[in-house]
Order: structure tokens, then sequence, then C-alpha cells
């Protein structure tokens, strides 16, 4: 932990996680659970917004459509944006980020302008250009740590992905709360503050430095790729980092890069790409999503006073991000193989425990304070163990020629996924009510029983051994690729 540190404050490596982290991945926890709190007011403005323009009420379903559209239509940009990441990638990673920073930037000019134009088609619009710029930051935050972080600690340095993650959904919960910007007046201005941090991306990541993998294997230049990892980690040679990415260069250039549709093709890492889809998937169909989205209306369903929702979700951020940051210092001690299955038996276990306390609810006023705590539970459970644990496997189970193709096939599942949660959760949790959570059990279950016995550990390796132990994982005694991989 104090070499960690030391190599933090060595050059300018902090100051390049800061910078990244609050226009990458922060974006999209942000506009995750940026919704949440002010949701009641937002539906109001919808209501008024319609009222006005066709002099009577929309119907209770309208009402809940549009709602849906506003939350699902992010995550369907987000999908757009991921297959977007490697149109971008011809720019570099830098201009990548700077570029997507200009997005949210608009998309916040148009938020603002959304409450004086009395329109809520305008929140879509905005939440479209929000979810865009969420997908391609999103995944070029990922792949810009992955390629400038020394192997001995990629680890808790990729990690940083998930913990500006969680930071983010504690912003969106906190400035949604009424005191801030969560009123009537002003909830259009909490859903513009993530613009504000991507104009401080735009001023300060210029005078940083391009990504060294990407300098050393794309440009080929081994100089510009040194002077990178002395600028973020401070002086040395770095021979074993700049040996690792020649082995990679030599392997790269027997093997060039791939498309997207080539990659779905090549047999040799297919258990990488199935093992990230269903990693998301169980990420995605946990229940965490739907708790960090839906937690306002979860908690009233629970039965806890309307006024003290804000409080509790803004409590439940604090968690998240004190648990992602627990997580950091976990995952190259304890591996990412352990991190994961046995977050999702933990979460398997609450989910139950969620249903029966949500159907005990009006047995007792300390029940729904009970489902409180289980749901503080579940997100340090989650963010202790799967979130972490992801961002960092997503890193290093590519290999430079496959990484972007992979990203954004992985990135075009993860944002579909959600998209779909998005859209049929608010009719979802109105038909199963609280039984929904013995679905999301059912996956977590499934996700802690293949952790446990497919996923090949992946700490301390480097991204050619990890491609080699993924080539031996076998199925009913035979190899995934075939008994001959060359069939």
């Amino acid at each position: 932990m104090e070499n960690f540190l030391q190599q933090l404050t060595q050059g300018h490596a902090l100051v390049f996680i800061i910078i990244l982290g609050i226009g990458g991945s922060f974006q999209t926890g942000y506009q995750v659970t940026g919704l949440n709190s002010p949701s009641p007011y937002v539906k109001s403005f919808i209501n008024s917004s319609w009222y006005d323009r066709y002099k009577e009420p929309p119907s209770p379903q309208m009402v809940t459509m549009i709602w849906s559209l506003m939350i699902s239509l992010f995550a369907v940009a987000g999908l757009c944006g991921a297959l977007s990441v490697k149109l971008f990638s011809g720019l570099g990673r830098k201009k990548t980020m700077i570029c997507n920073s200009f997005i949210s930037i608009v998309a916040g000019g148009i938020m603002l302008a959304s409450r004086w134009a009395k329109s809520y088609e305008i929140v879509i619009v905005a939440r479209i250009l929000y979810g865009f710029s969420a997908g391609v930051g999103l995944s070029s935050h990922l792949i810009y740590l992955g390629e400038s972080s020394p192997r001995k600690i990629r680890g808790r340095v990729t990690l940083t992905v998930a913990t500006f993650l969680s930071l983010g959904k504690l912003s969106g919960q906190f400035f949604g709360l009424t005191e801030i910007f969560g009123s009537e007046e002003l909830w259009n201005i909490s859903l513009c503050v993530p613009a504000f941090l991507s104009v401080v991306q735009v001023i300060v990541l210029p005078f940083l430095p391009e990504a060294p993998r990407y300098l050393f294997i794309e440009k080929g230049d081994d100089t510009a790729c040194r002077e990178a990892l002395q600028s973020l980690w401070g002086k040395g040679d770095y021979k074993q980092e700049m040996d690792e990415m020649l082995t990679e260069q030599v392997a790269i250039e027997a093997a060039p890069p791939k498309s997207p549709m080539q990659l779905l093709g090549d047999r040799t890492i297919r258990w990488q790409l199935i093992t990230m889809s269903l990693i998301y998937c169980f990420n995605l169909l946990s229940g965490m999503p739907v708790i960090s989205v839906f937690s306002y209306d979860i908690f009233l369903q629970a039965g806890i006073p309307r006024d003290n929702i804000g409080y509790i979700i803004v409590g439940l951020g604090l968690f998240e991000i004190t648990s992602s940051m627990v997580s950091g210092l976990m995952v190259d001690l304890a591996g990412r193989r352990p991190l994961m299955w046995v977050g999702y038996g933990m979460l398997t276990v609450i989910c139950v425990l969620v249903t029966v306390t949500l159907n005990l609810k009006d047995s007792g006023s300390w029940v729904p304070y009970v489902t409180a705590g289980l749901i503080v539970l579940f997100i340090i459970s989650f963010c202790g163990g799967p979130a972490g644990a992801t961002a960092t496997l997503n890193s290093e189970i590519f290999i430079q020629s496959n990484r972007m193709a992979a990203f954004v096939l992985t990135g075009m599942f993860r944002w579909f996924t959600f998209a779909f949660l998005g859209m049929s959760f608010p009719f979802l949790i109105s038909s199963l009510t609280s039984f929904c959570f013995l679905l999301f059990a059912f996956v977590c279950l499934v996700g802690s029983l293949y952790t446990f016995f497919i996923l090949p550990e992946t700490k301390g390796k480097t991204m050619l051994e990890i491609t080699e132990e993924f080539k031996t994982i076998t199925l009913c005694q035979k190899s995934f690729l075939g008994e001959n991989s060359g069939d």
C-alpha cells in the first residue's frame, strides 16, 4: 500500500487519475442516479409540460412511459457511444476523452434550457447526449488507465474506474437533495453538474501524457512511451513494462488488430468475450443498477416515509464509494476471482432476505429500516466485490490488437442490458413487486458458480499469460475451442 501511494505521488499519476475519473466513469455514475431524488419533480414537469401543450393532463401510463424513456434512452445512447469507441480510436486516448467532454458540455447546456423551454423532449435530448458521452467515456476511461499503468499496480489503478463511478452516483444523490438542487425550481441544474467537471477535463487533460502502451504499440514510439511512464509514475527505466509491450507488439504483428465482427469469429478469444459478457450481465441483473436508479421507488414501496428517503439514498452513496475504495486495497491482495464469487454469493442471500422483508413491511414500523439495512449490505457486497474486480478484469484479459474491438462488443452488451432494464423495470416492479428480487437472487447465484468454477485468476500475470489461461478452460472434459483449435 505504501509503495502504491509513493508511486502516485512521484509523478503526475494522482492528477492523471482524478482528471480521467471526473470526465470518465464519474459522468456515468452521476447520470445513473441524478434523476433519482428529484424524480417527483421531473414527473411533475412532464405533467405540466403536457398540460401546457394539450390543455389536459396526461394519463399515468403516459407519464410512466415518458419517465422510462428518459431513463432507457440514456442507456440506448450509451450503447451507441460504446459502438463508436473504435471510430474515435484513431485520435488517441487523450483526444478521445477531450472530444467526449465537449459532448457532455453541450448536453449540460441543453438540460439547463429544458425547464425554461417547458419541454420534456429537451430533457430526453440532453439525456441522449449524456448517454452517448457516457458510453464513449466509460470505455475510453478504462482503456486509457489500463494502457497507462504498470503491471504491479494495474489492478488498483484500473479499479479507480469503479471508484469514480461510485463517486458519481454519490454526487448525483447529494446534489439531488431538496436542500441542494433537488427542488421543483432547480432540478435541471442538478443534472448539469457533470458538464462543469467536463470543462475541467478539457482544460487540464492536454497537459497530461498520452497512454504509454498506445504510444509504444500503435505509434511505435518507444521514447515517447518511456517519457509518458516517467511523467506519470516518476523516474525509472520501466524495463519490465517495456519488455511486456515489446512481447505484445510481436504477438500483434503476427495477429493484426481485428474488427468487432472478426473478433466474434475468433475462437481463440471466445472465452474472454463470453466471460466479460456474462459478468456484465450478472452485474446489471444483480439488482444494483435497479437500486441505483429506482431506490426512491423501492424505499417508498418498502414503507419508509417520503421525507427520509433522500437522506437514506445519500447514505447508500457513501457506503458505495467506501466499499469501492476498500475493494481497491483488496483486488491486488485477494485477487479478482475471490472478490467475484464471494460477492455474488452474498448478493444471492441478501436478495432473498430483501424479498422477505418487503413482504413483511406491514408487520412493524422497524421492518422498512431492516430493508434499508439489507440494501446497504447489498451495496457493500457488490461494490466491494464484483464491481471493482470487473473493471480490473476487463482491462487485463484482452491484448492490444483485440482490446478496442472487445470493448465495443462488451460495451454494446452492457448498455443494451442497461437500456432493457431502464425501460422494463418501472413496469416490472409494478407487476412483480418485491418478488423481482428473487430474479436478481437467481442471477447472482449463477454468477457465483460461474466465477468460482470457470473464471481464471489474472492477478500478477501479463496479458499474454492471461490469454493462455483462458485457452485452457474446459467444459464437460472438452476444450471450448474444440479438440483441435485449428479446426
